[in-house]
């Protein structure tokens, strides 16, 4: 049967800016004022980097950055849209990899202001490291297009699931609880318009009135305010100057490179799992001209003063749910270079509270999740399911290490001054130098139920870790443990070169996580060559009389198929035009079936 929206005379006009763009519009961009805000609060609180640099050069050359990606992104829609005759493309979302944006604050940038007293020569520096990412996330689209052909989709949405799910739910979900009375509105609008499908009066949109009921209960409150702080003209001016100063500073010092290195690596995945996430919405990108186009875009950036790496984002099924386009995108991109030129981001950040915007994000959160789950057969949500584990650790692990501070500071106030209870159980862990108050946290956050040494293992390289573990499982799942131990073998050595589960990637690591991805490689490839197939039961009924109700095949029906052939769809991927949305309404549909065959 053919596809009916390809054929449809309606197809024909693919709009330059929809009505469903404004939702669509609100969502990305409450995503890139955070970390636009982000931006700005470190680099001036943390860094120490003159206001000039920061509101004259950085967030220009971000605005720079995002303003040619979402082109890119929008024309890369429209041409999609003539290419298959559609109108319900909808274009990738695209802005600042938040992840990596604190890596590069802390891991790059702090460690030279610290070394050298210089917070121009950070920035420098932090510019430097931007342009050689882009390039080593340019040249990931020679292996994007192999790795998104072998690697099974459920390791790769349930990897971006749980990024989703602890990540742009969890938190933005505790920024509404503290803020109740702007946040608990603003959720029920985005729940009834978004998730419900209610149609607001007057045709607002959901995620419109979700920000200006939020704002207006914020101004009223005292927890928002209009001002006029900061408004200036920063026109964006290439820095080359600066550029091959802080060029010149990473070759003196090459360990910047080892640092660097992976994670562009996991930018170029991470821009593979979400175009992975577009196709299984219905929208097929080429995933190395996207990791192309990230990579120029970081370089771009780089050029005019940004000093953080920009990639596509997750939540392509959460735009397309709410029937956007290509217009939010280009939106963004053209609000956000005027935002950065004119000086409205403080304006912005100051008007709109947190609170406000952060339903739209957890909207963006369900439609990932649902779609890691609704975009694979039944059998392989267990593969979704573990590739969700690491990213659970990895907020454990940053939480727990942003509190200790606290704890150091308790503890520092003398053994005396700590109630007897704890006096006690510090006591009982017999630690050779119980005044060492870094050995006393990392003990009492270890023993506390928090285990906070494996959370660790989980948190560094996660989103690697989660795709790993979850290709491994759908392999298992098919029987193809020849297969699961090649990507097992991929995880002992990236543990070897510290790129998962170590936060050090200049050395070799021979360590117990090693031996055990060793030996469980071993343990497959024994079990692939010794394994009997199953033989099927010889009987012809079985189909008809299955006790299966799930709305699939039984699992001994399913021959073994190709992961990502042209002709052969992978672990139950829907078909090529098929949205999320179509994806549960058939599994819906299958579970009523079910229920008819059990009626006698």
């Amino acid at each position: 049967m053919k596809d009916e929206r390809q054929t449809s005379p309606d197809t024909a006009h693919y709009p330059f800016f929809s009505k469903n763009d404004i939702n669509g519009f609100w969502a990305l961009f409450a995503d890139n004022l955070a970390n636009m805000v982000l931006v700005a609060y470190l680099c001036t609180a943390v860094i120490n980097i003159p206001a000039r640099i920061v509101f004259g050069r950085i967030l220009p050359g971000l605005g720079v950055a995002l303003l040619a990606g979402l082109s890119f992104y929008s024309w890369q829609a429209h041409r999609l849209s003539k290419r298959e005759g559609r109108n319900d493309v909808t274009a990738l979302p695209y802005g600042i990899s938040t992840p990596i944006l604190f890596v590069y604050l802390f891991a790059v940038m702090l460690p030279v202001k610290m070394v050298t007293g210089d917070p121009i020569k950070a920035w420098q520096v932090g510019v430097a490291a931007a342009f050689i990412g882009g390039i080593i996330e340019a040249l990931g689209s020679i292996l994007g297009p192999w790795l998104k052909k072998i690697t099974p989709r459920a390791g790769m949405l349930g990897t971006l699931a749980g990024i989703a799910l602890v990540w742009i739910a969890a938190v933005p979900m505790a920024e509404i609880l503290e803020h109740p009375h702007i946040g608990l509105p603003a959720l029920a609008l985005i729940l009834v318009g978004l998730i419900g499908g209610h149609r607001l009066p007057f045709g607002i949109p959901a995620g419109l009135a979700a920000i200006i009921i939020g704002t207006g209960i914020g101004l009223f409150s005292g927890e928002a305010e209009f001002t006029t702080k900061g408004l200036a003209l920063h026109p964006p001016i290439p820095v080359i100057g600066d550029l091959f100063s802080g060029l010149k500073y990473i070759f003196e010092n090459p360990k910047i490179l080892l640092i660097v290195a992976p994670l562009e690596i996991y930018n170029f995945i991470e821009t593979m799992n979400n175009v992975e996430s577009a196709e299984a919405a219905g929208d097929k990108y080429n995933v190395g001209l996207c990791q192309l186009a990230d990579g120029g875009g970081t370089i771009i950036g780089a050029i005019f003063g940004s000093a953080f790496p920009t990639t596509v984002y997750i939540g392509h099924p959460a735009y397309k749910r709410l029937g956007a386009r290509a217009g939010y995108a280009l939106g963004v991109g053209v609000v956000f270079i005027l935002a950065a030129v004119f000086g409205f981001i403080t304006m912005l950040h100051s008007l709109v509270p947190i609170a406000a915007v952060a339903p739209l994000l957890i909207f963006v959160a369900m439609a990932i999740c649902s779609q890691a789950f609704g975009a694979v057969e039944k059998r392989y949500m267990p593969a979704v399911a573990l590739a969700m584990v690491p990213h659970v650790g990895d907020i454990i692990y940053k939480k727990a290490l942003g509190v200790t501070g606290g704890v150091a500071e308790y503890l520092s106030s003398g053994m005396e001054k700590i109630p007897q209870a704890l006096q006690a159980r510090i006591a009982n862990l017999r630690l050779p130098n119980p005044e060492s108050i870094s050995e006393l946290n990392q003990a009492l956050l270890q023993t506390g139920g928090i285990h906070l040494t494996g959370q660790g293992y989980l948190s560094r390289g996660a989103i690697i870790t989660g795709l790993l573990w979850g290709a491994i499982v759908a392999f298992i799942i098919d029987k193809k443990y020849l297969y699961a131990s090649y990507f097992t073998i991929a995880a002992t050595v990236l543990t070897l070169l510290g790129f998962i589960h170590s936060g050090n990637s200049t050395m070799l690591h021979f360590n117990t996580l090693t031996l055990g991805y060793s030996i469980m490689a071993l343990v497959l490839f024994v079990i692939s060559r010794t394994a009997q197939p199953l033989k099927e039961p010889a009987d012809t009924t079985k189909k008809s009389n299955s006790n299966d109700h799930s709305g699939h095949e039984p699992l001994h029906d399913i021959e073994s198929r190709s992961y990502h052939g042209d002709k052969v769809r992978a672990c139950g991927e829907p078909k090529q035009h098929e949205t999320d949305a179509d994806v549960f309404e058939k599994i819906e549909n299958n579970r009523d079936k079910g229920k008819q065959v059990q009626d006698p």
